[in-house]
């Protein structure tokens, strides 16, 4: 199901923005990016399987591809080019969207911040350890929740995720949200760790890409945004010092302007060729020559 924050229908020809949102959330995360954007591309943040409005799938995916599938049905809605954004678990769903599914060759820019791709990370020694450190963390919570002892394992994963940021408890209405979606993080993270092949598959890009982390956030997802920088061609890579894995709400200001001047580069470099060949066409029309 799609919790969309639908901005326009009208002018399907112009790109939509498609945000996908991180786990334990929902689209209506994204609702700060949809009034930054106004009316200028139409808006979709559907709610990821499992959460949301979406929190009764009796399939829940096991893989990224999965996950894409489970989707398709607002992507197909969302006609024309896509600008695609995605956090945490939604950035790797992302990440997957644009280098490997159908609708790869719709994307007109791609905007990750601090993807869940820890796979990337067993490259090097001191990247297989931080690796080993979050597949840990992943084991340990899944089985708390396989178990029933969902309180420890929302309490061990909302630690995790704060890193060196201030632990400030939860409210209790999100406390609560969380639990009752707290099975899905279970396949969130085989879905993740089931992800192979990720620095080549970041190779491949070819669309403008913009990268964020936070300072306080985990080192794990701040250093695949690091690789990640280092390998997608010409990617532009932001790091706020003073925020956590949780920028897009905390320091929304920032990354939604951010995002914003990045689709609208994008969507200018697109036109880019559309203007060069209409001029062609005209001097053509006038017996002028180009050379």
């Amino acid at each position: 199901m799609t919790n969309v924050i639908e901005i326009s229908r009208a002018g399907r020809d112009k790109a939509c923005v498609v945000a996908l949102h991180c786990s334990l959330g929902s689209g209506r995360q994204w609702k700060a990016l949809a009034d930054q954007l106004g009316r200028s591309h139409p808006f979709f943040a559907p709610d990821i399987s499992g959460y949301g409005a979406n929190g009764c799938a009796l399939d829940l995916p096991l893989t990224l591809a999965e996950e894409i599938r489970a989707i398709s049905g607002t992507l197909n809605d969302a006609e024309g080019p896509i600008h695609l954004v995605g956090h945490s678990y939604g950035g790797a769903i992302a990440f997957k969207l644009a280098t490997c599914s159908p609708f790869a060759h719709r994307l007109r820019s791609l905007t990750l911040i601090e993807p869940v791709l820890p796979t990337l990370l067993c490259e090097s020694e001191a990247d297989r350890r931080l690796h080993a450190r979050f597949a840990q963390v992943a084991r340990d919570v899944s089985e708390d929740i396989w178990n029933g002892s969902v309180l420890e394992a929302i309490d061990m994963f909302t630690e995790f995720w704060n890193g060196s940021g201030p632990q400030d408890p939860l409210p209790e209405g999100a406390r609560l949200r969380m639990i009752e979606r707290a099975h899905k993080l279970a396949f969130d993270f085989t879905a993740a760790f089931a992800e192979e092949n990720v620095a080549a598959a970041a190779a491949s890009l070819r669309i403008p890409t913009l990268l964020f982390s936070g300072g306080l956030s985990p080192y794990v997802t701040q250093r695949i945004v690091q690789r990640l920088g280092s390998i997608v061609d010409c990617a532009e890579v932001q790091h706020l010092p003073a925020a956590g894995h949780m920028l897009p709400l905390t320091h929304a200001a920032s990354v939604n302007s951010a995002i914003a001047r990045h689709i609208a580069r994008a969507d200018e470099l697109a036109n880019v060729p559309l203007a060069v060949e209409a001029a062609m066409t005209a001097s053509v029309g006038l017996g002028l020559r180009s050379d």
